[in-house]
This record gives C-alpha cells, sequence and structure tokens, in this order.
C-alpha cells in the first residue's frame, strides 16, 4: 500500500534539538510543510555526509517554511552523543528523533526487518504537507546517499502544485519554470 496521500498515523517520541530533549507526535507535522529524513544509524559513514547537506541547506528549506526532521532507530541520548562529538553533525539544527521502538521507521514502511541490518531503517525520504499528509516519498538502499538541493526542489515543486490547483510540474522543473495544465488538447501533444 502507497503511504501518498495518507496522514502520518499517530505517534509520540523525543528528538533532540537546539540542546534539549523535545517531544515530538504527529502533530508536530500539521500547520506547516515538514520533511522526514530516516536515516540507518548514528555514528556512520554516508549519514553524516547526508545529515550535514542538509544542515548546510537548512537555512533553504526554513524559508519555504519547512522545518526537517532527522530519524533513526537509535535513541535521543545517542542523538545528543553525536551531535556533541561530530563536527558534521554539531552543525545540525533541525531536530533529530529517536525512534529506538521502530514504530516510525515502521509506521512508514522503512524499517529493515531481517538480515544483518535488521533494526536499522532504509534512507526513507518524506514530504508531509501542512494538513499532515505525505506528498512525496523517495527510499534508498543504505549504501545511495541523497542530495538536499533535489530534495529542495521536490519541496518547491509540492508546495507550486499545492498553491496551483490544476497545474503540474514536469520533468526537471525549477522554481519559475514553466507548469503544465493537463487538459484534453494536450494529450499527445508533449
Amino acid at each position: 500500500m502507497t503511504l501518498i496521500n495518507t496522514e502520518v498515523v499517530p505517534f509520540k517520541a523525543t528528538a533532540y534539538h537546539n540542546g534539549k530533549f523535545v517531544p515530538v507526535s504527529e502533530e508536530s507535522f500539521k500547520g506547516k510543510w515538514s520533511v522526514v529524513v530516516f536515516y540507518p544509524a548514528d555514528f556512520t559513514f554516508v549519514c553524516p555526509t547526508e545529515l550535514g547537506d542538509l544542515a548546510d541547506n537548512y537555512a533553504e528549506f526554513q524559508k519555504l517554511g519547512v522545518e526537517i526532521y532527522g530519524v533513526s532507530t537509535d535513541t535521543h541520548f545517542t542523538h545528543k552523543a553525536w551531535h556533541d562529538t561530530s563536527e558534521t553533525i554539531g552543525k545540525v539544527k533541525y531536530p533529530l528523533i529517536g525512534d529506538p521502538s521502530q514504530q516510525l521507521a515502521r509506521a512508514f514502511q522503512v524499517l529493515i526487518e531481517e538480515g544483518e541490518d535488521a533494526g536499522l531503517a532504509y534512507r526513507g525520504t518524506f514530504v508531509i504537507d501542512p494538513a499532515g499528509k505525505i506528498k512525496t516519498i523517495e527510499v534508498h538502499d543504505n549504501g545511495i546517499g541523497r542530495d538536499a538541493a533535489e530534495l529542495l526542489r521536490r519541496v518547491k515543486a509540492a508546495q507550486y502544485v499545492a498553491a496551483h490547483p490544476g497545474e503540474v510540474c514536469p520533468a526537471k522543473w525549477t522554481e519559475g519554470a514553466e507548469t503544465l495544465k493537463p487538459s484534453f488538447d494536450l494529450v499527445g501533444k508533449i
């Protein structure tokens, strides 16, 4: 079953954010655009490059009214330790949610259930609209890192489509580029 256009299921978790442990729930995703980024584990190799890339682009997401949430099946205590000891993760200003019960990874369908990585999450990225509905999903095998610039483009496209009913963003669409208005007359003309 796809999660597209479904609401985030109820949950309660704790995040490490701005030097504090803070509660997070599905309500945290409502009223603004949110990006939830699952990654396998703290103190690893590809994960800090991704979280650091998001940290470097965080101001751009914030300008769009977007909050980012990093999630792994580690605890919020582990997130704090990683933040305190890694120069790259020390740049992270967005919440890092602990999911040791694996409830979020399972709900977002990114939990690895079997094999040597059982209990970890795949690299899942979810763009959530202000109503709490999932609008985009991207899931990678854990050896393939993601790109914050591409995620930023997808967020802008999702926001554009939400603000302009009846219009769609074609492949490689960027902010300010032409969109499409699906119609009978357009069939076969692209």
